[in-house]
């Protein structure tokens, strides 16, 4: 479960993703500014010291995942993916990370996938009475293949999508940054997500195992 803060942020997050989406490598293109918001979704980081959060942003016709981290403290050797730092009214300074740079987003994300738990329900607390959020993205994930799809061993995934690659235990994950709406398809297991307006299935990351 993920508790959500009634904050004033500054910046907002918005702010922040418009500031530094057009720095990254993997930017589609220049001049495409201002970002869309379409929805955004959470993953549980266990010790409960690391919100993880994934944006996704339109930006002309193309839609981004933007996974981030908001850290209490500096990640230590994870200057190459600080974003920003922001002030949070009820949590005070926050820095933000790229999230693919950060060891919590990695584990959150594989024990996501692989247990097919997908994301995170998310709520305030109004006078101490629970209020949840509903869905802006419905986050589907398959957990570990069985029957014949493990039968015939992990598949790599679509080559021509631009991903960010990390590690954590045994599992090699691909995040995927600029999304095919078309629905592009991969062997479990995976992360795929739908939205209004996108009712095809699209891929967001999957799994390998390392070795």
């Amino acid at each position: 479960m993920a508790l959500i803060h009634h904050a004033d942020l500054h910046p907002d997050k918005m702010e922040l993703l418009t500031s530094w989406l057009p720095s990254a490598a993997w930017f589609p293109g220049t001049g495409q500014l201002p970002l869309e918001r379409i929805g955004s979704f959470r993953f549980d980081d266990p010790d409960g010291e690391v919100g993880i959060e994934t944006h996704l942003v339109a930006v002309g016709l193309d839609v981004l995942q933007v996974p981030l981290t908001y850290r209490g403290a500096p990640l230590d050797g994870g200057e190459e993916f600080l974003i920003s730092s922001m002030e949070h009214s009820v949590l005070g300074r926050r820095w933000v990370y790229d999230a693919c740079g950060d060891p919590a987003y990695a584990q959150a994300l594989a024990a996501s996938i692989l247990s097919g738990q997908g994301q995170a329900p998310q709520y305030f607390e109004n006078d101490g009475v629970r209020e949840d959020i509903p869905e802006s993205v419905s986050v589907v994930a398959s957990g570990m293949p069985d029957g014949e799809e493990l039968a015939d061993g992990p598949q790599p995934g679509p080559a021509d999508l631009p991903v960010a690659r990390m590690t954590t235990g045994d599992w090699e994950l691909s995040v995927v940054r600029v999304l095919e709406l078309g629905g592009e398809a991969v062997a479990d297991p995976s992360l795929t997500a739908t939205w209004n307006g996108q009712d095809v299935p699209v891929l967001l990351a999957w799994a390998l195992p390392l070795g």
